[in-house]
């Protein structure tokens, strides 16, 4: 993952034995971010010095993710190297924490019998005492962080990942989730503003709320738009500049929440995942809208938020997608008209609702299948972007990507961190004071993906 915002420590120098190193290698998505900065806070909060290289810790960390057959080959991919490390450093710890620990224990202490601790997702607070073996009964459920939980953000200083929920309480039927986090749990909405006034403190500027479904959130505790509440009661916050949602179920997108979206310091953008269009696969997916319906979804949502940018996922490959589903879903996509993209091949699950019907397609007419879908969304994409050249837009710069001239990268409100293009500015002499503040950019060219600007002031 990357370098956490702390600086290694020292030895003592006093005759007392060096404090132990520890680097966390943290895999999948934003929610499992989240989970790897506590496990941080918990280990510096602990006394442990903190690497950012696995190969020169005393303790290495692998939080796995499980989702799907890609997925879980990379932290196999990962645990292989670290116990490859361990094999040179016999007195190296390497622990296997997360989801696929948490689906598929057995089979992952089979294959590498030479991990130390193994622990799920249930206990990333205690991962300092489960270091000093100190064993206690699992939780019976997932854990799920708060504002006085110890955490080291490790993402750039202007912005922030917050988890407002764990769990999920859907049951599509390709997804494992439910299975592993268990239902959908949201935290309070006092707990949420709490920690999102501590990040404004230390100088975070967009905040970034992430769940498995953000749009549920509240439901589980019989609140209606809870999420539209949460976001009024943030924007009561002075100095936070973005607040940007992730992660959502189209249908339930709501009037209240749409309003929000015009406010200026929500982003107006919307992540939220339509999966399929034809009707038959829909109902396979168990999910709730079809194309017909997507397409009259965000008609309403462009109506009422003009300026709104929607990213979507799609499936390609899932069982009975044959040629007419696929031209369906086709067909959606270019009318549907998407400012950001992703297409996923089909995995085939075990204990999901979808496992009995087998993985028909091959895999390599699924890649087929995605690269035409990216094929046709390519110049969608950046129709969408020249759109916004000769426009001056406010953009966080994060990264100085060095060069001559330097050049600068960030992001506009379109852009959500670690999934969408960026944009590039030359700034030479300017990036310490440039970076991670907010600064007009006047937009000079546009890529698929990226756009090319210049600093207005």
């Amino acid at each position: 993952m990357k370098e956490p915002a702390i600086r290694p420590g020292r030895s003592h120098g006093d005759g007392r034995e060096p404090r132990k190193s520890v680097a966390v290698v943290s895999l999948g998505c934003a929610k499992n971010l989240v989970d790897s900065e506590v496990m941080l806070g918990a280990l510096r909060g602990a006394g442990y010095r903190i690497l950012p290289d696995p190969g020169a810790a005393d303790i290495v960390i692998i939080n796995t993710c499980g989702f799907i057959v890609p997925a879980r080959a990379e932290a196999e991919a990962e645990l292989r190297a670290a116990v490859e490390v361990k094999l040179k450093r016999p007195q190296t710890t390497v622990v296997a924490a997360g989801c696929y620990v948490e689906r598929d224990r057995a089979r992952l202490q089979a294959l590498f019998p030479e991990v130390d601790i193994w622990t799920g997702v249930r206990e990333f607070d205690r991962i300092a005492a489960l270091l000093a073996r100190r064993r206690s009964p699992e939780p019976d459920r997932t854990f799920l962080y708060g504002d006085l939980t110890p955490r080291v953000v490790s993402t750039p200083p202007g912005w922030a990942y917050v988890k407002i929920s764990e769990g999920c309480s859907h049951g599509c039927a390709f997804c494992a989730i439910p299975g592993i986090k268990g239902r959908y749990r949201s935290r309070s909405v006092a707990s949420i503003v709490r920690e999102v006034e501590g990040l404004v403190a230390r100088g975070v500027k967009e905040v970034d709320l992430v769940s498995q479904d953000s749009t549920f959130f509240g439901r589980d505790l019989g609140r209606r738009d809870g999420l539209a509440a949460l976001l009024e009661k943030l924007l009561d916050i002075k100095g936070l500049s973005w607040v940007r949602l992730l992660y959502g179920y189209p249908e339930e997108v709501t009037d209240r929440l749409l309003d929000l979206l015009r406010e200026p310091r929500v982003c107006p953008y919307l992540d939220i995942p339509f999966q399929h269009a034809d009707p038959g696969v829909i109902r396979a997916m168990r999910r709730g809208l079809d194309g017909p319906r997507a397409l009259r979804l965000l008609e309403r949502i462009r109506k009422r938020v003009p300026d709104v940018v929607v990213r979507t996922a799609l499936i390609v490959g899932f069982p009975g997608e044959g040629r007419r589903e696929f031209a369906r879903l086709k067909r959606f996509v270019a009318e549907a008209r998407f400012d950001h993209l992703g297409v996923f091949p089909y995995s085939l699950e075990p204990g999901t609702a979808a496992f009995g019907l087998g993985d028909p397609v091959p895999a390599a007419e699924k890649e087929r299948r995605r690269n035409e879908v990216m094929a046709m969304q390519a110049p969608i994409a950046l129709a969408k972007n020249e759109a916004r050249v000769g426009r001056t837009l406010e953009v966080l710069f994060e990264r100085d990507l060095g060069g001559r001239p330097r050049l600068l990268a960030g992001r506009t409100r379109y852009q959500a961190p670690e999934v969408d293009g960026v944009v590039l500015v030359k700034a030479p002499g300017a990036e310490r004071t440039v970076l991670h503040s907010l600064r007009a950019v006047r937009i000079t060219s546009a890529e698929v993906y990226d756009l090319h600007g210049l600093l207005v002031r």
